[in-house]
């Protein structure tokens, strides 16, 4: 296709995805529900199908070299769209929370003034690899009574026309409107440039990707964008910390999904731990071939195998099982490290001292700061949201895990009985 039919083609969708929006939100809680149940039966009902299309992307895949992560998480098997299926389930039972009031007062002069939760509107969704996003960004969306927009990478775009057919095909038998969720069909890079800059049908914009994706996306988009940019996340394990609790902590961080933006990057171990703790999770590393990349201190007492770390090890967001590790003088050096070379994504803190864990908590600048837990946790179903739409590193208007809530606006809805302003 030429710039100009792509540029027309998206402008359409966009003009479209106007005028389901307006549709949308006339449909209650329940008919809502409805579609939703509606797409996940559609989603089983047309499993060979999206299997079909997933295996072509696959064999694109291995033939372009793709990694063996990224294979993982293009793959869809029937356990997985099952589970892509429940995910849509769940959002059904999820509480809608378009009309939520948020406060209400009454002015001196009897004017009445509620404050309620509304629809963005038009959501365009940017992504890459996953064909899990294609249903969760389309559920969430529809959910709060937004128009979608779906744009997904070349690696997956197979599936995520089947899934994207599947949804739409089944919500219309249910009564969604024509157009509520609409995929990109085409791959082109132009295409992202488009999107950034329809403005005049799309309220929000939100990449998920590498961040070469983001990039371009914030330099073009004329309308706000939430980003999701790289997860640099960090354990430090204090000198009062549980040296037990880390290890396992730490491997379960690391290890149980690697290839995912909330999975741990660097240790922080306190000087005063460093001769008890390295040899610990030394072993424990070894055993799950994960390769480190330490300090002096670290390789020192490591017992296994390991190299240098460079300045750039601080900054790297591995994606795969590599860890980097650094000593610290104490809670000061850590939170100054995590500061700086933190993505702002998921910290946590080791440690039986709350007072520690506490200032921890409160002075480093991320989106979600735990205490004794793994960073696996930042996600939007382990905090009950349900599926989710990414993990926002931003700070307006939503940060950390993005559920409903954070897919809706709100508006001001004023009673009055003749006022008049003198």
């Amino acid at each position: 296709m030429t710039d100009s039919e792509i540029q027309s083609a998206i402008l359409d969708m966009g003009r479209r995805a106007r005028a389901a929006s307006y549709a949308l939100v006339k449909l209650t809680t329940e008919q809502k529900n409805a579609i939703l149940h509606a797409m996940a039966d559609e989603l089983v009902a047309c499993q060979d199908g999206i299997l079909a299309a997933n295996a072509l992307d696959l064999s694109r895949a291995q033939q372009n070299g793709l990694s063996k992560a990224m294979i993982d998480r293009l793959t869809l098997d029937p356990k997985r769209l099952k589970a892509i299926a429940d995910a849509v389930r769940e959002v059904a039972a999820l509480p809608d929370p378009v009309g939520e009031l948020l406060s209400e007062w009454t002015r001196p002069n009897g004017l009445h003034i509620r404050k309620v939760r509304v629809p963005i509107g038009v959501i365009g969704i940017i992504f890459e690899s996953r064909p899990n996003v294609t249903t969760d960004a389309a559920s969430l969306c529809f959910k709060t009574g937004n128009a979608t927009i779906l744009r997904g990478g070349s690696e997956a775009i197979d599936s995520n026309r089947a899934l994207a057919a599947a949804l739409q095909a089944g919500g219309e038998r249910a009564g969604l409107p024509a157009d509520s969720i609409q995929l990109i069909p085409f791959t082109d890079r132009a295409s992202v440039e488009h999107m950034a800059k329809m403005d005049q049908y799309l309220d929000l914009i939100i990449p998920r990707g590498g961040k070469g994706l983001i990039e371009k996306v914030v330099a073009t988009a004329r309308m706000p964008v939430i980003k999701h940019y790289d997860g640099v996340c960090h354990v430090y394990v204090h000198a009062d910390a549980d040296l037990d609790m880390a290890a396992n902590i730490i491997i379960n961080a690391k290890c149980q999904k690697p290839g995912v933006c909330n999975a741990l990057e660097t240790i922080l171990v306190h000087r005063d731990v460093a001769a008890s703790f390295y040899p610990l999770i030394g072993k424990r590393l070894a055993e799950a071939k994960v390769e480190v990349r330490g300090d002096d201190t670290a390789l020192h007492h490591l017992g296994v195998p390991a190299k240098a770390a460079t300045e750039e090890d601080w900054s790297t967001e591995y994606l795969d099982l590599i860890l980097s590790a650094k000593t610290v003088s104490g809670l000061d050096e850590a939170i100054a490290h995590i500061n700086r070379y933190g993505s702002h994504h998921t910290d946590s803190i080791i440690t039986r001292d709350r007072a520690a864990a506490e200032r921890f908590q409160h002075e480093i600048d991320s989106a979600v700061v735990l205490h004794n837990a793994s960073t696996r946790f930042n996600d939007g179903g382990e905090f009950g949201f349900g599926a989710e739409i990414g993990i926002s590193t931003d700070k307006l208007h939503a940060r950390g895990p993005m559920g409903l809530a954070e897919l809706c606006s709100y508006k001001y809805l004023v009673d009055g009985s003749g006022q008049v302003r003198g």
